[in-house]
């Protein structure tokens, strides 16, 4: 079992709160995306949990054990970075022992674990070569077998570097292959809408430190909680309209946008007569039924 949680964790640097105030829980064999602009602390939160930044408040837990003192090479997580980090005069096989070497095991053990993970992830044919002899992908899969070589509880994985369109779907692929396959608890950043949709179980949405959505992929998708989530999320992003209630009738209420008028079925805005709010809705969700109506279905407002 590897679960993760965090309760009330703060992290920040001057006059920047990085994280504010953070609490989550991250079941077994859970993939969480956390997702969210350049900025909002997801990078942060990451190293918090792997060991590399303290925070100034709140806890880290792995499987129940509270770990926020311990140091990092003693929980038993595998952070894969930006840049992958390889040591550019190691081989591939010394990148990948390397952690091995650190806990000081037996040459025989250390050779043998290395060559089962380098062919559990098929690189054995490039062991002997050197990281800039190695493409994209195949510097991402040694990152991805040194990680796995430590058997860790847990996954860190910060954003991969810019990359061209169908490397990076070929990267997002492998990993997605790579959790079905081992199962480990992985928490991934990323600032990539669509990547996080396609790799995520559950997505937390980040802004200004905060947690402001955690859900499956869909949820999120089809119910932002906020503004921020329903214009961040999804491509092209939904739509918001500034509109106005201006009457009743039965089930349904008349909103005006402009100088038009549209009849929509959601009793909630009966509250909000002679209001004004902000109507959101998906570009998919719209169907022109004539010159002058259209079928808007489902939809969610919010009070300006």
């Amino acid at each position: 079992m590897s679960k993760v949680a965090l309760q009330g964790v703060t992290k920040s640097f001057g006059s920047i709160k990085a994280v504010d105030d953070v609490t989550l829980e991250l079941d077994d064999r859970e993939f969480l995306v956390v997702l969210g602009p350049s900025g909002c602390g997801k990078t942060t939160l990451l190293r918090i949990v792997a060991g590399l930044v303290k925070p100034e408040r709140g806890r880290v837990y792995i499987d129940g054990v509270d770990v926020t003192d311990t140091e990092p090479y003693d929980r038993n997580v595998a952070m894969v970075f930006q840049n992958y980090a390889l040591y550019p005069h190691m081989s591939v096989f010394d990148n990948i022992a390397f952690p091995l070497k650190m806990k000081k095991l037996n040459k025989h053990r250390i050779e043998q674990r290395v060559k089962d993970v380098a062919q559990l992830l098929q690189i054995s044919e490039l062991l002997t070569r050197k990281p800039y002899e190695l493409s994209g992908g195949q510097q991402q899969r040694v990152a991805l077998a040194r990680a796995l070589v430590r058997n860790p509880k847990v996954f860190l994985f910060d954003e991969p570097p810019p990359l061209d369109a169908k490397l990076r779907v070929q990267m997002r692929e492998e990993i997605k292959k790579f959790h079905l396959r081992f199962g480990i608890t992985t928490i991934y950043v990323t600032h990539d809408q669509t990547e996080a949709m396609a790799l995520g179980s559950k997505i937390a949405v980040m802004n200004h430190g905060k947690i402001v959505q955690l859900g499956s992929p869909l949820e999120v998708y089809k119910n932002p909680k906020n503004v921020f989530v329903a214009s961040f999320l999804g491509s092209p992003p939904m739509n918001l309209v500034e509109a106005r209630v201006v009457a009743l009738s039965g089930t349904r209420v008349k909103i005006s946008i402009g100088s038009q008028s549209l009849q929509l079925e959601q009793t909630a805005l009966a509250n909000f007569l002679q209001k004004e709010v902000l109507l959101g809705f998906r570009p998919s969700e719209v169907t022109l039924m004539t010159s002058k109506t259209a079928f808007l279905r489902p939809f969610l407002f919010w009070s300006l």
